[in-house]
């Protein structure tokens, strides 16, 4: 069973119309999710590749596998996966932070998503007890540098695995926070309503399941998923995850309060009624998407096996091109920095990379570089 490298390439429909102004970036919710008509024939999701010249730097090198990057008081936070630390950038160096205790790595378990709303700063990780966790921090910042406190614990006893362990965590506009759970190679705990695997999960910020959520009592929020890493909220308040398909088609997807998205009975587009179809795919060796996120009406994610960044314009979602394929290896996260800059974490030396010089690193792209 393919690991977090996964397929991709999956058709698009012509969602949603124009979608206009600058879009909530890596935390953000949905509210009323717009549905993506399914009597629209989706698109090829076919690419073109470019390699923009300019507009693109170090942040940093010399992380090691690195898996998200948010900011806290304007200051940027990096969780690396297989030694739990949390390290802030500080004037081109890199401090240490906080090590979240309990953590356990193991395959593509350890710390992984981080979330900041308000004074907290929320993280995902994989235990020692083998299941994966939801806590979240104080975090204040003293001489410039960031201080976590006051540990509570949010959501326990998720499943884990070796592989498929999801492992995002964001808020939407709504101000709830929403975790992805992959579905740990236990194929059918994704449509087992009654499992939190292959789900994406909604909550309060506390942990606490909102009234509104589409299952009564449940912090099931959509389900039918292989394993989703990435989620973002456009203007309008749609949200859209990428997951890691099998051995075909990778997804990408509009979702839906209580929307089934197939797996594993599907993989990609089936046109099957009781079941929710992508709005693109990519084959397996185009893309493993993994993080995501959106600035103006473009959604960018970042690609492990494929070894790029895509772009997906929000109100044509069934086209797509394709940058620095190849250049940087595989490509964990992206994120939209304070000053409207993408930050793109490469993956290289997490064992099935192929680590350069100064990997991992850090890349910050000018947007405005990348044609569309």
């Amino acid at each position: 069973m393919r690991p977090d490298p996964g397929p991709t390439r999956r058709t698009v429909l012509t969602l949603l119309g124009a979608v206009t102004g600058t879009a909530a970036v890596g935390a953000c919710a949905t509210g009323s999710a717009q549905q993506a008509p399914d009597s629209v024939r989706a698109g090829t999701g076919r690419s073109t590749a470019e390699r923009p010249t300019g507009g693109v730097r170090d942040v940093i090198t010399g992380l090691t596998a690195p898996w998200s990057v948010v900011w806290a008081g304007g200051a940027p936070l990096i969780s690396q996966r297989d030694d739990a630390r949390i390290r802030q950038l500080v004037d081109g160096e890199l401090r240490a932070v906080f090590t979240v205790p309990g953590v356990r790595h193991g395959g593509e378990g350890g710390l992984l998503g981080m979330a900041v709303r308000g004074d907290w700063l929320t993280v995902y990780y994989t235990g020692s007890d083998d299941a994966n966790h939801v806590a979240r921090w104080r975090w204040s910042k003293r001489s410039g540098t960031v201080r976590l406190t006051g540990r509570q614990q949010i959501l326990d006893g998720i499943p884990a695995g070796v592989v498929h362990d999801g492992g995002r965590v964001e808020f939407g506009p709504d101000g709830k926070l929403y975790v992805s759970v992959g579905d740990t190679t236990q194929r059918e705990l994704a449509q087992d309503r009654g499992s939190l695997a292959g789900k994406i999960l909604r909550m309060e910020p506390d942990g606490s399941v909102p009234s509104d959520n589409p299952f009564p009592g449940s912090r099931v929020w959509s389900m039918g998923h292989r394993n989703v890493q990435g989620m973002a909220w456009a203007a309008d308040r749609t949200m859209f995850a990428v997951e890691f398909g099998e051995n075909t088609w990778d997804e990408l997807n509009v979702i839906v309060p209580g929307g089934n998205y197939g797996w594993p009975v599907h993989e990609g587009r089936a046109d099957d009624p009781k079941y929710r179809n992508p709005v693109q795919q990519w084959p397996t060796g185009e893309a493993s998407p993994s993080g995501m996120a959106i600035r103006g009406d473009t959604i960018y994610i970042a690609c492990l096996r494929g070894e790029r960044l895509r772009a997906v314009p929000v109100p044509e979602p069934s086209t797509s091109k394709s940058y620095f394929v190849g250049t940087y290896g595989r490509l964990r996260d992206v994120e939209v920095a304070p000053d409207g800059s993408l930050w793109v974490l490469t993956n290289n030396t997490d064992g099935r990379g192929d680590p350069k010089p100064g990997d991992d690193r850090i890349l910050r792209v000018d947007p405005a570089t990348l044609s569309r």
